[in-house]
């Protein structure tokens, strides 16, 4: 398959953050005169990221430009007949999404298609998994009847028995929502409540003077080596001082994700537009995060790495160690930590999956990483915060790094 870029679902929406993404729709032309044809060559991995069969938006292609369409389920080959280029295609698949994907209430793409029978009559819905709401679609629609005689195949978690759905078995007839980033463990851990680790955070951070916020010190004072150093040590003592109990799940922020104005995006966005500008450093980073009141969710470490770090990465994780070493208070940050790695070197920076090694092991060193987190990581491919195949090619990547904690560890047993 050819090599494509990484766009959200809904293309409308400009944020970096937006977990919902599917490969940019390719186009190739074949043929001449008459026989002239436009292959999709990447056709199957768009629609399997919108959780749809891949002969949908093919079909779909085909009714809105009035030619003839052939798909190939077993060679991944679907072909548009005549001449269409990729910019007038995409469109097409932003309405294909609009009007087959996304919930009519919410703009969730989390839907599946369901195909209710009252008696004679067949309805085709989007049953959305992300504000429950089951809204129509076009009925009027060519594509609707060739849903009809093609029905989706059923989820392997379908819900069974629902009332008016049928698929010969008395379940529902379902193409699944999108495995996407951050929708597998909702919920909260255990631990302290919110009300006291605000308390102990408020209480903590209210010790704090003004001789140990960095941008009250002049660092123009004394740049010898020795001062150099000693600033350092400042720094990370200072971000150290900060207790920060361990988070517990995202609970209610889970569905925030999406949005554009959520503290996680604000977030996002400063770390971005300010990272390397003069003063702004691991200090003032979670200050802003404590201002947001998202320091303590694991899910703004797999926002900030994605923010803060850049193809010189390695690099960087040693500058912000101790801002790290603050952040990632539990397992969950851990896994959080490894899902922003991914998102870097899988979406951001391709060219830095044979780098992750190196990642894995800066990370490691400065002791940010358990071993049996990431080694369960290493050996589990998900689709939570990237495709499945990204998610391959980053732990394919990883193997040097386990193959040498698995040899550590066969050193210190013997």
């Amino acid at each position: 398959m050819a090599s494509a870029g990484i766009v959200n679902i809904r293309r409308d929406v400009d944020d970096k953050f937006y977990r919902y993404r599917m490969p940019l729709l390719l186009t190739k032309i074949e043929g001449k005169g008459n026989g002239i044809k436009t292959v999709v060559p990447n056709m199957a991995d768009v629609a399997r990221a919108l959780s749809r069969p891949p002969t949908y938006p093919t079909k779909f292609f085909g009714c809105e430009l009035g030619a003839q369409t052939s798909s190939d389920d077993k060679n991944e080959r679907y072909i548009v007949n005549g001449a269409h280029d990729a910019s007038r295609l995409r469109e097409l698949l932003d309405v294909f999404i609009d009007k087959f994907v996304l919930c009519r209430s919410c703009k969730n793409p989390e839907t599946d298609l369901v195909i209710l029978k009252s008696g004679r009559n067949e309805d085709v819905v989007r049953d959305c998994k992300a504000c429950g709401e089951r809204t129509d679609v076009d009925m009027k629609h060519k594509l609707v009847t060739f849903i009809l005689k093609n029905p989706p195949k059923n989820p392997k978690k379908s819900k069974k028995g629902a009332k008016g759905e049928t698929n010969g078995n008395g379940g529902g007839v379902h193409a699944s929502a999108p495995s996407v980033p951050g929708n597998e463990n909702g919920g909260s851990s255990g631990g302290d409540s919110d009300d006291e680790l605000t308390k102990k955070i408020k209480a903590e951070a209210a010790e704090l003077t003004t001789e140990t916020k960095l941008a009250a010190q002049d660092w123009s004072a004394d740049t010898s080596p020795e001062a150099v150093k000693a600033r350092v040590k400042a720094l990370e003592s200072q971000v150290g001082g900060l207790s920060l109990a361990p988070a517990s799940g995202l609970g209610d922020d889970e569905g925030s994700d999406d949005d554009v104005n959520s503290p996680y995006a604000q977030f996002g966005r400063w770390v971005e537009e300010n990272k390397g500008e003069p003063g702004v450093n691991a200090v003032q980073i979670y200050q802003k995060a404590q201002e947001f009141g998202v320091e303590k969710k694991h899910k703004t470490v797999l926002v900030l790495v994605q923010a803060l770090f850049t193809e010189e990465v390695v690099k960087e994780i040693n500058t912000y160690k101790a801002l790290l070493a603050k952040m990632v208070t539990s397992e969950k940050h851990q896994k959080a930590l490894l899902g922003g790695i991914e998102r870097l070197v899988g979406l951001t920076h391709p060219e830095l999956i044979p780098s992750v090694p190196k990642i894995l092991m800066a990370l490691y060193q400065i002791d940010v990483l358990e071993e049996d987190v990431v080694t369960q990581w290493g050996t589990h491919v998900s689709k939570k915060y990237v495709d499945k195949e990204t998610s391959k090619k980053v732990r394919k990547a990883s193997e040097p790094f386990l193959k040498w904690l698995e040899d550590a560890d066969d050193d210190e047993s013997e």
